[in-house]
Formats: structure tokens, C-alpha cells, sequence
């Protein structure tokens, strides 16, 4: 019986660890840029929030700011730009921090979860599973899986890799967020009903989707700031001309942040059907209710709503809509 306590105590004592903040023992030197102040930013959802600023002193910054330790901040001279991406813990770090090509120069020392990030990302052909498994107790698992990973595998494939975790990665923003995704993705499979919501177009009118439904119609997430969307843009536009007169439809929703933007990149890119936005970035309900963590992203429905397809790109938007509607 007092092993069984003492292993429960063990398992409180590292959920509790995971959930405490701790102050910061990081300073620096900042190089290649006038900047008069550091800015710390809070990574959430793909967006940065400042959460603090130090002064640079001749050359020199300092944070000891009270943090969720380990976790992935960012690091910026300028916050309207992307930061160095920085997993910070509870040990003293060194920065050397230039914005010179979007921070790829500096330095960080100190971190080993900084050290193993660097690792990933220039380790080529990664194969998730294999990495986890030879890095179960690191957040940087944990972060990559959630990030990198959860947009191309299926719900079974990113429970399988939840359960190669560690236990002190279980109950970790990511995951958490990873098993809120799979039940999501869960009720979005092929033959089941699409949610249905309402957003404004581009004159400010509200739109609800369940009433533009007719044929098949590609339920689309794009944005104008996305090379990818911008990229694939002209094939279903191309798509769009082939088979609109046989029962084809485009539904879009944005995730630009601003309007202006958004209404130039639907003119420069032709895309002469329904659109909506919410002009709030990844913080989109619409987005978090189709579990879309990358775009661009799209489902294929039919007139009465149902998940026809997902994802279609290229030749296979195409051959898809040959079949369904060719033979009409």
C-alpha cells in the first residue's frame, strides 16, 4: 500500500511541477539591429502574445520574468515580425540574438530543449513515431507532434503517438489540445454531417454555409498571407470554371487578419465565389471547429451536408469532381 502511495505522490508531484511557474534566468547581447528593447513573447496556437520587455543597455538584456517552465517562448526586436522560436527552462540561459535572416544566426545556450529543437529541425526525413520514441520525456516531442504533425495524421495516429509520451508530457498544454483535435477529427470523417456556421463576407453580411449548399461544394481554408493557398488557388479556380455549371461549388474561409488584405488576394486570385472571415488568424472558431491546423485545408460536401472528401489538391480536386460529376 505505501508504494502505491508513493508511486500517486510521484505522479501528483511531476502534474504539479508541470503547472508551477518559476522566474526566468535569462539574459543576452543584442547584435545587428538599433533596437532598444527585447520583447518576450507567449507561443499559443501557432501566434505569439508579448508578455514582457527588457531594455537593451548597452548591448545587454536581462528577463528573470515568472514562466510556465519548460515551454517554447519567442524572442523579438520587433513584435510585428515572426521571433526565434526559444524553449526556455529552469536553468540560467545565454542569448546571442540577431534578427539577421529571421533570427537564424543567433545563439542559445543553456537549453536543452532549445538544443533538441535545433536537432529536429535540421534532421530531415523525421518519422514522428521514432522520434518520440527516442525523446518520450521532452516537451519538444510533445511540441513538434502537436505542430508539425497533427495536420498530416490521421485521429488513431496521433493517439498512437500521445501514448509514446512520457508521462510528465501527458498532461501538457499540447497534448491536451491533441485529444481535444482527435474528437474533433473524430466526428469530421467521411460521411459524417460538416458543422454548420454563419460569418460575415467581405461587405459585412452574414453568411451561413447549410444555406449555399448545392451540389457539391468545396468547403475551403485559405489566406491571403499562406504561399501554399496562393499556390493551389489556381487549380480550383480551374476547377471552379470546369465544373460549376455541373453542379460545383467553393465556399471559402479566410484566416487573414486583415480586410484589406483579404479582398486583394480574393481579386488578385479570381476567386469569384462565397467568402467569409472572422479577421482573427488562427484564433478562428470556424477553423478550431473543422480541426484545421494547417491550410490550405478543404472538405468536399454535398448538398445536404455530409464529408464527401478532405483535403483534396492538384489532380486529385479534379479526378474527384470527374467522377461525381461527369456522369450527371
Amino acid at each position: 500500500m505505501k508504494k502505491i502511495l508513493l508511486g500517486f505522490a510521484l505522479f501528483l508531484g511531476v502534474a504539479q511541477t508541470q503547472a508551477q511557474e518559476s522566474n526566468l534566468q535569462l539574459k543576452g547581447t543584442v547584435t545587428d539591429t538599433v533596437a532598444k528593447y527585447v520583447y518576450l513573447q507567449k507561443f499559443h496556437n501557432k501566434m505569439f502574445t508579448t508578455i514582457d520587455s527588457s531594455k537593451v543597455v548597452e548591448g545587454n538584456f536581462s528577463f528573470k520574468t515568472k514562466v510556465k517552465l519548460p515551454e517554447l517562448y519567442g524572442l523579438s526586436v520587433n513584435t510585428a515580425n515572426i521571433p526565434l522560436y526559444i524553449f526556455l527552462e529552469k536553468t540560467p540561459i545565454t542569448v546571442k540574438l540577431s534578427p539577421v535572416k529571421n533570427y537564424s544566426t543567433s545563439v542559445v545556450e543553456g537549453s536543452e530543449s532549445q538544443q533538441l529543437f535545433d536537432t529536429y529541425r535540421k534532421t530531415r526525413d523525421v518519422e514522428i513515431s521514432k522520434w518520440i520514441t527516442e525523446h518520450p520525456a521532452s516537451i519538444v516531442s510533445a511540441y513538434v507532434l502537436y505542430r508539425n504533425w497533427s495536420y498530416r495524421l490521421t485521429p488513431d495516429q496521433i493517439t498512437q503517438n500521445i501514448a509514446l509520451l512520457d508521462k510528465s508530457q501527458q498532461n501538457s498544454t499540447y497534448v491536451k489540445e491533441l485529444k481535444e483535435l482527435v474528437t474533433v477529427l473524430n466526428g469530421l470523417a467521411v460521411g459524417k454531417k460538416a458543422p454548420d456556421f454563419t460569418a460575415n463576407d467581405p461587405d459585412g453580411k452574414p453568411v451561413r454555409l447549410s444555406e449555399n449548399l448545392k451540389g457539391y461544394t468545396l468547403v475551403d481554408f485559405w489566406a491571403s498571407w499562406c504561399a501554399p493557398c496562393r499556390k493551389e488557388n489556381p487549380n480550383i479556380v480551374a476547377a471552379y470554371k470546369e465544373y460549376h455549371d455541373k453542379g460545383f461549388n467553393v465556399f471559402g474561409i479566410s484566416l487573414d487578419k486583415k480586410k484589406e488584405n483579404w479582398v486583394k488576394g480574393i481579386q488578385d486570385d479570381n476567386l469569384n465565389w462565397l467568402q467569409v472571415s472572422e479577421l482573427i488568424y488562427w484564433n478562428s472558431e470556424i477553423a478550431k471547429l473543422y480541426g484545421v491546423r494547417a491550410i490550405p485545408a478543404n472538405y468536399l460536401v454535398d448538398s445536404k451536408g455530409i464529408i464527401v472528401a478532405r483535403n483534396l489538391r492538384g489532380e486529385e480536386l479534379q479526378t474527384t469532381l470527374k467522377t461525381l460529376l461527369d456522369k450527371k
